[in-house]
Formats: structure tokens, C-alpha cells, sequence
């Protein structure tokens, strides 16, 4: 298991080291998400907590007001479409890849699954289920 911010190392050492073991686990956050590069089956899972919603600080506030063209909502959804389309990405870059996108999140609204490839299955199910789903899938 390997954590960024926890383990003494720079992001770019931490993923170096996970795409080279085959059963290691690494947490990490956005910077994790964006630019990064693992294919094949050192990445089959990604799980994300909640959905990706955008901070509400000044900036965003500034940009939602002066971007969103009367539909601030919209806004804030294109944002969390492409993050998540982005954290797809990740885990299915090549035709042979495969791999499970988990978001634990269950008042994430179905407006955003559009940001899945038409041809990802959705399934909406409980913590128990999923858990062995994905075992079943990745075995």
C-alpha cells in the first residue's frame, strides 16, 4: 500500500513503483488523477470516495458566475463530467484494458454517468454487492 502525502516520496516515484508491482494499492488525490500513465494490469481499480464536485472557493464562484451562461448547475456538472472522464481515462486507456471505476458516493446523480464511455455498464448497488462484483470481475 502506497499513499501520497504519507509515504516520503515524490508523486512521480510513488507511481514508478506502482506500475511496477503488480498487487500494490495507491491512494491518491486529483494530482493522482490527472497526466498519469499506468496501463495495462497494474491498474484495474478506481474507487472514488465521493463525487468530484468542485470547491466552492472565490475562483470557482468568480468562474461559475461569469461561465455559465444563466445555469450555474450546468457549470458545476461539466467539472465533475470531466473529472470523472479524466479518472476513466486512467483506468481504460488501450483496447485490452480492463478494469472497474468505483464511485461510493450514493446521491451521485445520474445526470453525470453521461461522462462513462456508452458502453461501460452502470450498476448502482450496495457496498457488500459491489465488494464482491469486483472480485468476481477481477479474478
Amino acid at each position: 500500500l502506497y499513499a501520497q502525502h504519507v509515504d516520503a516520496m515524490d508523486n512521480a516515484t510513488l507511481v514508478d513503483i506502482f506500475r511496477a508491482e503488480e498487487h500494490s494499492c495507491l491512494l491518491g488525490t486529483d494530482a493522482m488523477r490527472d497526466g498519469v500513465d499506468i496501463p495495462g494490469n497494474a491498474l484495474r481499480l478506481v474507487v472514488f470516495e465521493r463525487t468530484p464536485w468542485p470547491r466552492p472557493d472565490i475562483l470557482h464562484k468568480a468562474r461559475r458566475t461569469h461561465l455559465s451562461h444563466g445555469t450555474p448547475k450546468d457549470y458545476d456538472d461539466a467539472i465533475v463530467r470531466l473529472r470523472l472522464r479524466q479518472a476513466f481515462g486512467r483506468l481504460i486507456r488501450r483496447a485490452d484494458d480492463r478494469g472497474v471505476f468505483v464511485l461510493l458516493d450514493r446521491q451521485a446523480p445520474a445526470r453525470l454517468f453521461t461522462a462513462f464511455p456508452p458502453a461501460a455498464p452502470i450498476i448502482r448497488a450496495g457496498l457488500k454487492d459491489t465488494a464482491q462484483a469486483i472480485k468476481d470481475f477481477l479474478s
